[in-house]
């Protein structure tokens, strides 16, 4: 099932800390980790009070995941539990179709050389 997970943070110099233990706890649920991107750092869209402070600039990260819907709300309740983390939101990716292949289409050589004449 190919997730995103779209997260702001506290700006602090334990910002790797807090990718890693998100990221470690998204591999314990079974999740596999496809990219991991910064948005760097913005103004968050509204004043939020999360942990008895306020906040209103964050750093923002892009984790692309593969894993079951079970993850969701047991990650959301982690995340939310995470003092450094100020907001979480899942979305899920529409599936590619794919397209099978058709094979080699024959090409008939007297057809093209009578159409050029």
């Amino acid at each position: 099932f190919p997730l995103s997970i779209l997260f702001s943070f506290l700006l602090k110099p334990e910002t790797a800390a807090v990718l890693k233990r998100t990221v470690e706890a998204l591999m314990e649920r079974g999740a596999v980790v496809r990219n991991l991107e910064s948005l760097g750092e913005r103004t968050l869209p509204y004043k939020i009070s999360k942990h008895n402070e306020r906040h209103r600039r964050g750093g923002y990260f892009l984790i692309d995941l593969e894993a079951p819907p079970s993850i969701v709300s047991p990650m959301m309740d982690h995340l939310g539990r995470d003092i450094d983390v100020i907001r979480r939101a899942f979305m899920k990716h529409p599936l590619s179709k794919t397209e099978e292949c058709s094979g080699i289409i024959p090409v008939n050589y007297e057809d093209t050389l009578n159409a050029k004449r």
